[in-house]
């Protein structure tokens, strides 16, 4: 059975804020994982609906009792224990990729064959801990905290994790929804010299380099009113074209934020933020 997950919104400004209303997780940097299991038979469904149950045999057997649903993240982590993304969609791509997978678990939405997504988020962690009574090193619960965001996401920062998640406590599920009742707060990084090199033909998407000229990644979100901005400058710097890019004299500066560097050095969904001048 697939259930539409719920999905996160911003936190206003992207900073956390302590209530006593409101759960605080660690946001996994993995993807979404739907898992149900009715009459012995586990599946696995992503975010968007495609089964990915023949891609991990190795959550096919875990020990959960039957006629459940359940949301959680699906996660590699690195030597230091931290979840490791690139390492995961190689996972997730490759039958032949020896990465060991743990699938996170945050919510449940049936239990013993019966709709739980009315309920109050903290009464179904409560059925959570009788679902998953003991972690084992494929199938963990989700921690969380009552309150205290600001501290757990100082936290996050010093261990260079993704971020947080607020849930408001007696939230239910919204089922295909994007909920202010769940907040995501990103531990964004920022790099305030980056340099646009040229752009895609059929697409928005900016070529960007760093300021020693080695490529920084490709740019997708940026401000309409500042997209105006650069295809106005950009018409003066065209210095060669491809099939598919515009190369540009990079002399156009802006600061970016983006979540990490990737294995490869490059920004990892990286923002506009300024022009720099």
């Amino acid at each position: 059975m697939y259930i539409s997950p719920m999905l996160l919104h911003k936190a206003p400004n992207n900073l956390p804020f302590n209530s006593a209303q409101m759960l605080t997780e660690l946001k996994l940097d993995g993807f979404r994982l739907i898992l149900s299991k009715f009459n012995g038979v586990t599946k696995l469904y992503t975010r968007h609906h495609n089964e990915v149950t023949s891609r991990f045999n190795e959550l096919l057997n875990l020990p959960l009792p039957d006629n459940i649903v359940l949301d959680g993240e699906l996660i590699v982590t690195d030597e230091l224990g931290r979840p490791d993304f690139e390492a995961v969609m190689e996972r997730f791509h490759s039958r032949k990729s020896t990465h060991e997978v743990v699938y996170a678990v945050f919510d449940v939405l049936y239990y013993e064959g019966e709709k739980v997504t009315h309920l109050p988020l903290i009464e179904r962690k409560s059925i959570l801990e009788k679902v998953i009574p003991n972690d084992s090193d494929k199938l963990v619960k989700v921690q969380w905290t009552l309150g205290n965001a600001v501290t757990y996401f100082d936290l996050v920062k010093q261990q260079e994790l993704e971020g947080i998640v607020q849930k408001a406590m007696n939230s239910t599920y919204q089922v295909n929804s994007r909920s202010h009742d769940w907040l995501k707060v990103i531990n964004y990084s920022f790099a305030g010299d980056i340099r646009i090199a040229g752009y895609r033909k059929d697409k928005f998407e900016l070529l960007l380099q760093f300021p020693d000229g080695s490529p920084a990644g490709k740019m997708e979100f940026m401000p309409k009113d500042d997209r105006k901005i650069f295809y106005a400058l950009q018409k003066k710097l065209k210095i060669n074209e491809s099939d598919k890019y515009v190369y540009l004299d990079p002399i156009l500066k802006c600061q970016v934020k983006y979540r990490n560097l990737t294995k490869k050095g490059f920004l990892r969904i990286p923002s506009f933020v300024d022009w720099v001048s």
